[in-house]
């Protein structure tokens, strides 16, 4: 039986909330028979509709066809998107689906017909912060890939809405379909929705080759020994102008650089729950569970065994 999913846009949307989960949802059904999908992308009045980026494209009217999975995109628009009232009548009677999903900022319009209350939720790192303090009654996880709470799946920014249709694909038709459409459109597998949407390296920015080179021989040798000698043979430079250089770049010493690199290697890793923490904390170069603790403590403001302990507790079920 075919699955009908619909993906609900509006004038300024972006483009990219819609065409990468499109894509994914697209890929999976040309690839299998029967085809385990039915796609049809909507809006309140129908017909062409604009993206941000100037591009329409063709929707028909919402209206009372049940669906199985509603997914709402984001973008520039969202702001004029709230002021419409049928919009968000049809989102909360959507509650109804097995799934209601929002991308990037499609997240404000799940909030605001109610459907995120009392639940954990994501959206782009830039805007976590202004959904948390107009819904105060949200979870707001500011820094995830996406976020499942019972039937509502919320995910990040633009092209975390690729990761998240694979997850919703993986449940619906298991890990190896996944991976097959994850194949054809060239990406990752996905990444897991704990995986954080910041990147150490992007967040220390250095400005010259040199020590981004560094930074990159770290991560590919997190598991070995890096005292600031072997980072400095990697930049080309003597200790002593590395251990300067680094700090004017970054802001922080090479040694904490290297344990917010492992801290955050470790950590979907640690939210999974499949490995021991102590084998967690030596394949990142911890030297001991007791110095990722400490990391964790500093990166995260929490240690690793109450991280995991939180996510068995909030986990949701997963449905079929």
């Amino acid at each position: 039986m075919m699955r009908p999913i619909g993906f609900l846009v509006f004038p300024d949307f972006n483009i990219l909330d819609l065409s990468g989960p499109l894509a994914a949802f697209d890929t999976a059904s040309r690839d299998l028979s029967p085809p385990p999908y039915r796609l049809q992308v909507i809006s309140e009045q129908g017909g062409a509709v604009a993206s941000s980026a100037g591009l329409p494209v063709l929707t028909q009217p919402f209206g009372e066809e049940p669906l199985d999975t509603l997914v709402v995109a984001g973008g520039r628009g969202v702001p004029d998107a709230l002021e419409s009232a049928p919009l968000l009548a049809f989102i909360r009677g959507a509650a109804t689906a097995r799934r209601v999903t929002s991308v990037c900022s499609g997240a404000f319009l799940l909030a605001a017909a109610g459907l995120l209350d009392g639940r954990r939720a994501t959206t782009h790192w830039q805007q976590a912060a202004t959904l948390q303090r107009l819904h105060p009654r949200v979870q707001v996880e500011m820094d995830r890939i996406f976020v499942q709470d019972g039937p509502v799946w919320s995910s990040a920014g633009i092209t975390a809405g690729i990761d998240l249709a694979l997850a919703l694909i993986e449940q619906d038709l298991g890990v190896d379909a996944a991976r097959a459409v994850a194949r054809t459109l060239v990406v990752y597998h996905r990444r897991p929705g704990g995986q954080s949407q910041f990147s150490a390296l992007l967040d220390l920015a250095p400005a010259t080759d040199r020590i981004q080179a560094a930074l990159r021989f770290a991560r590919e040798h997190l598991r070995e020994p890096l005292p600031v000698d072997r980072l400095a043979e990697a930049a080309c430079l003597s200790p002593r102008q590395f251990g300067r250089a680094f700090l004017a770049e970054t802001g922080q010493t090479p040694a904490k650089a290297v344990e917010r690199l492992r801290a955050e290697a470790a950590r979907p890793r640690i939210e999974d729950g499949a490995e021991p923490i102590e084998a967690v904390a030596r394949d990142v170069g911890f030297s001991d569970p007791e110095r990722m603790r400490r990391a964790f403590l500093r990166c995260f403001g929490q240690p690793p065994q109450a991280m995991r302990r939180g996510r068995r507790t909030t986990a949701p079920a997963m449905h079929s």
